[in-house]
């Protein structure tokens, strides 16, 4: 397995719990406003940790954070704050399955939204057969449509929204990344995402004590999709890409299935397993871990 598909696997794992914490977290008595900036808070300070532990010292990294301000604002919104609070939002009137599903869209929307920014990258007919063949396979792994009328439908949504803001995050985070270091970014990305929610916490703070499970949840979503999952995401985003690191998304649903069956005893459908099939070889086709043999002579030079 290359360095690539291992990171995005360890990315789309740790990710695909993220629905299920999210979703114990807004039903445990967070409301989705007081979940991200809880989040988010508790992931920065995990990160400036890092950061100052790896640059060489708290004035080293305190400098390298006011250099990436204005990054820092846009990726704060578009890659944290604004996703955030729409997937938790979604969350509220959808389940994690169908969530991590809407948010498989996020490839198409880095296709389409990159074609002007990032015109180097060659998009080729594999790619863009990848993206087809891995929402195929998200369609064949919904299933059915959510149930719960008008109120589901903009749950569902609320997280292709965020898909869109996640593209457009990725895009923005490429053409950036070269400049300044991943933990940099990482770091003061969470920082601004906090300072951004923190009003709306304030306005939506709890009536009652959230339950121990969604304290555990929103633990573990800070530390593991949040924090480290930072540091991979642009780790990957420096060496492979946006769209290459958004086909994560793809992998996210069935991550996201297995737990629900493991944590919460939902069935696992056959048509769930035929939607992994075409999603991961969608994957691999976009990309460019599974192309089609050349013939023997093709690539000898004419006599």
């Amino acid at each position: 397995m290359s360095r690539y598909h291992t990171l995005l696997l360890f990315l789309a794992g740790m990710w695909g719990a993220s629905y299920l914490f999210i979703k114990v977290g807004v039903d445990g008595g967070l409301s989705p406003s007081a979940l991200m900036a809880a989040r988010t808070l508790i992931a920065a300070v995990l990160l400036l940790g890092y950061l100052v532990a790896t640059s060489g010292g708290a004035s080293r990294a305190l400098a390298d954070l006011r250099a990436a301000w204005r990054e820092a604002i846009v990726l704060g919104a578009l890659n944290a704050a604004v996703p955030f609070w729409l997937v938790a939002w979604g969350e509220t009137q959808i389940d994690s399955g169908v969530a991590a599903i809407a948010q498989a869209t996020v490839p198409i929307c880095s296709l389409l939204i990159g074609l002007p920014f990032l015109p180097h990258e060659r998009i080729g007919p594999l790619r863009v057969a990848g993206v087809g063949l891995g929402l195929a396979g998200v369609t064949v792994l919904a299933g059915v449509r959510p149930e719960g009328g008008w109120w589901a439908a903009a749950g569902t949504l609320a997280v292709v929204l965020a898909s869109v803001s996640y593209a457009s995050a990725g895009i923005y985070g490429q053409l950036r990344v070269r400049g300044t270091a991943g933990p940099v970014l990482a770091t003061s990305s969470m920082i601004a995402a906090f300072l951004f929610l923190l009003p709306l916490a304030l306005l939506q703070l709890p009536e009652q004590a959230p339950t121990s499970g969604a304290i555990a949840s929103l633990l573990a979503l800070a530390v593991l999709g949040t924090a480290a999952a930072q540091l991979v995401l642009f780790r990957i985003l420096a060496l492979y890409g946006a769209r290459r690191l958004s086909l994560v998304t793809y992998l996210m649903p069935g991550f996201a299935i297995a737990y629900g069956a493991l944590v919460l005893d939902e069935p696992v459908r056959y048509a769930a397993l035929a939607g992994l099939v075409l999603i991961l070889l969608g994957v691999a086709l976009g990309s460019g871990a599974l192309r089609p043999a050349r013939r023997a002579g093709a690539a000898a030079p004419a006599p």
